[in-house]
């Protein structure tokens, strides 16, 4: 008796959950297809439909140039995270020495660091290399890896069975055709996650984008919506059509990428052990 109650209360508390979560962007796209003047009007079903808003944004700013930017340095930004992290994870799951624990607590350390802490001095150093103003701050420190992904993909591969590396090695294979062919096949699902994580963050990404990039051409999306905000929006204009408009061009992709991707984050999430 109990179980049949509280299954349709636990029904009608996700439905309402996800009511809460998915009215934002359906209010957002409704939004998109409405005149100026109807914007704000609440109605979900919109009063007077147009495609003009989409039509217009295309028009008035380089759209394509901030999506295809934004892909080069989320891509760019994926991969060189992940396989970062999995050689560091690799090495501190499989190899045995001296300080291991310490060396790898002082990488979990680094994330208890505000970002804000490290803003300077970052920036200071791509000054210095002579990358202010480029895309390559957005994505290049990546190729040094990220603690939270070092630690995630290292509980997976701490999950494996060790006498297969083992049974490799006494074939004759060495660390690194372990690394490649062995170890990365297996920690598919961890990597997987590991680039959802990345791409999200990366192309949601605007705080870098704000320091390091000033130029219109060079604009990602995160970066390009607040330009857009800037002029369209509390700018003055009041073209609020326009800011919404593209805030849909901007959200689909994320969209997309997540209902592509749906199965290898719940098999990440799942099969990442947490054998320490």
């Amino acid at each position: 008796m109990t179980r049949r109650v509280g299954r349709p209360l636990i029904l009608a508390a996700l439905v309402a959950a996800t009511v809460v979560f998915v009215y934002p962007f359906v209010w957002l796209v409704s939004a998109s297809f409405k005149p100026r003047g109807e914007v704000f009007d609440n109605r979900l079903v919109p009063e007077t439909f147009t495609l003009d808003n989409y039509v217009q944004v295309w028009r008035e700013v380089p759209m394509a140039q901030w999506l295809g930017n934004t892909t080069l340095v989320t891509v760019l930004a994926g991969i060189t995270v992940t396989l970062s992290s999995a050689a560091v994870a690799w090495g501190f799951a499989y190899f045995r020495f001296r300080g291991r624990g310490l060396l790898f607590g002082l990488v979990l350390a680094t994330m208890m660091l505000p970002g804000a802490v490290t803003l300077i001095p970052t920036y200071l150093i791509w000054k210095e290399l002579g990358f202010v103003g480029t895309l390559t701050p957005l994505w290049a420190g990546n190729l040094f890896g990220s603690a939270f992904y070092i630690f995630l993909i290292r509980q997976f591969f701490l999950g494996l069975p060790r006498e297969l590396f083992e049974a490799a090695q006494l074939d004759g294979a060495g660390n690194w055709t372990i690394f490649r062919a062995i170890a990365l096949p297996l920690a598919r699902p961890a990597l997987v996650l590991t680039l959802l994580f990345e791409t999200q963050a990366a192309w949601t990404d605007l705080m870098r984008p704000l320091i390091y990039v000033q130029d219109t051409d060079k604009f990602t999306v995160p970066r390009g919506l607040k330009a857009l905000l800037d002029q369209y929006g509390f700018g003055g204009e009041w073209h609020w059509e326009i800011v919404v408009t593209a805030s849909v061009i901007a959200t689909l992709p994320m969209i997309l990428l997540f209902f592509a991707g749906q199965r290898h984050f719940v098999q990440g999430i799942a099969t990442t052990g947490s054998k320490g």
